[in-house]
């Protein structure tokens, strides 16, 4: 009979859980949808009066990074040698269209994921990750892009250059910080990469890491979580500057991995690419 009460009583409890989780969601959802223009306009007026405010930044010959393009940027993005753009917004939050970019002869991948405390499932990680190899192997650019190119989109650019670089997470993550200061990792984005690289570690048995997440009153996101910017018509003259990185290395706030092998690094350096 208690056996049974306890068996129940952790249903119950799960339940409640679960239910808490679904309304933090729901209202985080809610936020992202009232703060996007407000912020979007933010960033738009950063821009045009700080020069070190760039919209996107280059990671490599083949890959940028950065924040959502509006339709007037993408003859340049198309100069520029983006052949695939990867979209990380919710369709409220997208303000260029897929038929526009194909317009242009640029692929469009598509994972709406919401913004601020979520991160893409490990399985959409794995179809940007192949999307951008793909265009890479080709010698064409891929644009990964969030609302404002710090979390979602940076959760990609990781886990690409974990998997296709060699890269650590700790060592890929202190790289984007030098090319975009302000990217800013939030709980579960940094899980998700954790998770991403474990799999990957595991899967070529590479010795593993062990991320430390700080204790913090941020929601807690589970893996269902995981899975998960409306349309403008114009942008403010001059609002893509690309440019070259900065070479300051800013705090990274409130995320640090820690690995257990100190020769992790070199060791995967002498990695073969899949």
């Amino acid at each position: 009979m208690k056996m049974a009460e306890l068996g129940q009583n952790e249903l119950e409890g799960e339940e409640v859980t679960g239910n808490t989780r679904k309304l933090k969601r729901v209202l985080v959802g809610a936020g992202a949808r009232v703060l996007f223009y407000p912020t979007l306009l933010y960033n738009v007026v950063r821009n045009k009066i700080e020069a070190e405010f760039r919209w996107w930044d280059r990671v490599d010959q083949f890959l940028l990074f950065g924040a959502v393009p509006f339709p007037k940027d993408v003859p340049r993005l198309k100069q520029l040698g983006v052949r695939g753009v990867i979209t990380l917004n919710e369709s409220y939050e997208t303000l260029v269209s897929t038929s526009l970019y194909n317009a242009y002869g640029i692929d469009h991948l598509v994972i709406p994921t919401r913004d601020y405390l979520f991160a893409p499932s490990l399985e959409d990680i794995g179809r940007a990750v192949d999307f951008i190899h793909k265009n890479a192997s080709h010698g064409r650019t891929t644009y990964v892009h969030c609302k404002a190119g710090r979390g979602r989109s940076t959760t990609i650019v990781l886990c690409y250059l974990a998997e296709h670089k060699h890269m650590t997470p700790d060592s890929a993550l202190q790289f984007v910080q030098s090319i975009r200061p302000r990217v800013l990792l939030a709980r579960s984005q940094r899980k998700a990469v954790q998770e991403y690289w474990k799999r990957k570690s595991d899967h070529f048995a590479i010795p593993s890491c062990t991320l430390s997440l700080p204790s913090s009153d941020e929601v807690l996101i589970t893996d269902e979580d995981l899975v998960g910017y409306g349309t403008g018509d114009t942008a403010p003259k001059e609002i893509l500057v690309p440019g070259e990185a900065d070479s300051a290395k800013p705090p990274i706030r409130r995320l640090s991995f820690f690995f257990t092998s100190s020769k992790f690094s070199r060791s995967c350096l002498a990695c073969s690419e899949p």
